[in-house]
């Protein structure tokens, strides 16, 4: 069953939203104020999937409630309740990207088509990046497949066979999830990557396509060291060794096809061509905290960053060797 939790100081609306929602099959749980839903959330992070809050609560409003359970779980589908409804405070939802705007009094029929709707709705943008989202609602929903230059990103766990068989299925999903995924993924869209696909324990980032600027590699490269030093973070705070993770990174820049491909039962927005395969081999020659990258990557980055010339190297697949450079971090900026 789906977890959802309802958010009112009215012990009536609660006892009524729990009726209707259960009907519809979610295992609802209750918080009578912020504080005490924000503590059910930091105690169940995956076990809650939806949060509908009221807006007028004593202590924290609704607002700031659904705000702070969007940073333990972003994935959480947050809807505002309300029957104080203005435009300032709907603008203020929408911007705080809040899911969805319920105004009281509403039939259940509403209420339970809202609460599916925002749910969809969420889900939806976990197989669509906002970028590709972005671009399919300025085109129609469509976006022409053209060559263009780009810059891929690809990340691995380094050692994840001998990680897994140490860990049980349970203890591997919430490392991989809470630990690896959820964080990179945000720093990929943090730097305004597109999070183009995860294969296995692999995440592959896009920067400049569908959208291009002009700092795509440069922007690409920085995602990477951030996404190090976050790992870094995390590992710093999980006291099994046998749990903290480490990764390898690689990255090339150069011309790819960008374009929707696939099937009418399955598509999705991808980049492909031989700065994809380069950027996948770069990555499996990474060893543990390594960041290599291409020529065509390290000319663009190199006046802010400190690398190692690794020298021209043979990559599985190709048909020349190609420089190779060892990023190491960022130059100290000159006052």
């Amino acid at each position: 069953m789906t977890g959802l939790l309802v958010v009112d100081d009215e012990e009536g609306v609660r006892r009524s939203l729990k009726k209707v929602l259960e009907r519809d099959g979610y295992a609802v749980s209750l918080a009578e104020d912020g504080n005490q839903a924000i503590d059910i959330v930091r105690e169940n992070p995956y076990r809650i999937e939806t949060v509908i809050s009221d807006y007028k609560m004593p202590g924290i409003d609704g607002l700031e409630t659904l705000i702070e359970i969007g940073k333990i779980n972003p994935e959480v589908t947050r809807i505002m309740l309300t029957g104080y409804a203005t435009m300032e405070s709907a603008i203020e939802s929408v911007n705080a990207g809040i899911d969805g705007f319920i105004t009281k009094p509403f039939l259940n029929i509403e209420l339970k088509a809202k609460v599916r709707e925002c749910n969809l709705r969420k889900r939806l943008k976990q197989f669509v990046s906002e970028q590709v989202f972005s671009e399919m609602w300025k085109e129609g929903a469509h976006i022409s497949s053209r060559k263009q230059k780009a810059t891929v990103l690809f990340s691995d766990i380094r050692s994840f066979t001998e990680l897994s068989e140490r860990l049980s299925v349970e203890e591997i999903c919430e490392t991989l999830n809470m630990y690896y995924f959820s964080p990179l993924d945000a720093i990929i869209c943090g730097h305004n990557g597109t999070l183009d696909k995860h294969v296995g324990d692999s995440i592959m980032g896009v920067f400049g396509a569908p959208l291009t600027f002009e700092d795509d590699a440069v922007r690409a490269v920085t995602c990477a060291i951030e996404m190090m030093d976050e790992i870094d973070r995390i590992n710093s705070g999980i006291p099994e060794t046998g749990r903290k993770i480490s990764i390898g990174i690689g990255i090339s820049t150069g011309e790819v096809m960008a374009g929707i491909f696939g099937s009418s039962r399955k598509k999705e927005y991808t980049v492909m061509g031989p700065t994809v395969n380069v950027a996948s081999r770069l990555e499996k020659l990474a060893r543990a905290r390594q960041i290599l990258v291409c020529g065509d990557t390290y000319s663009e980055v190199r006046d802010i960053v400190r690398a190692e010339n690794m020298g021209p190297v043979m990559l599985k697949g190709m048909d020349r060797k190609i420089d190779i450079y060892n990023i190491t971090g960022l130059k100290e900026k000159t006052p």
